[in-house]
């Protein structure tokens, strides 16, 4: 089953894959810490403003992940002290879903000290309290879901983004992974 793009969040962890069937030569690179989607040296060109962003970037004492330019507004917002389910619902419903030939939603979530997923679709804007692994993704799973993911913090950010990669949705691409202990983020990255 083809899902798009998704959003995994515990209260611990979180993670976040690239799916695509449109856009597939892509990678994550790690920017000091924020990772970023950006296209591979061989992928063609192209001006799409929807394939390169930072899919997970600090703000405040949390971490954001999510799946296009909402997750910077969501790290500004909670670098002002922001609750983090203000910082993502606001980020979320300012920015809206994608405005492309599909409407794509735009997934989010933030780990923290209270950690939230959130999506805006077209017909709505949803932003749940997290309290198990939770899935939410741009197609077919749209709703905030608990999530069947074998994956924990204690196995380190790269392992669960290669846990995300290789959760049997079809078109993997790429995925990050982080991980939350009482303010301090590590990430982590898979390229496939």
């Amino acid at each position: 089953m083809y899902i798009g793009r998704f959003v995994i969040v515990a209260p611990d962890f979180g993670a976040y894959r690239v799916s695509s069937r449109s856009f597939p030569n892509r990678r994550i690179v790690d920017r000091n810490g924020t990772l970023t989607v950006a296209p591979t040296p061989d992928a063609p060109e192209n001006d799409n403003p929807y394939v390169s962003y930072n899919c997970v970037r600090e703000g405040g004492d949390a971490v954001v992940v999510g799946n296009g330019s909402h997750v910077d507004p969501i790290a500004e917002k909670l670098d002002l002290g922001y609750p983090a389910r203000d910082a993502l619902a606001s980020s979320l419903l300012a920015l809206d879903y994608e405005k492309d030939d599909y409407d794509t939603p735009r997934v989010a979530g933030v780990v923290g000290e209270e950690s939230y997923i959130g999506i805006v679709r077209r017909d709505a804007l949803l932003v749940d309290a997290v309290e198990e692994p939770t899935l939410v993704a741009t197609y077919e799973e749209d709703e905030p879901t608990p999530a069947d993911f074998d994956a924990d913090a204690a196995d380190g950010p790269s392992a669960l983004a290669r846990a995300a990669y290789d959760l049997p949705y079809e078109h993997a691409v790429c995925a990050a992974g982080v991980t939350y202990d009482d303010g301090d983020v590590a990430v982590g990255l898979f390229n496939g």
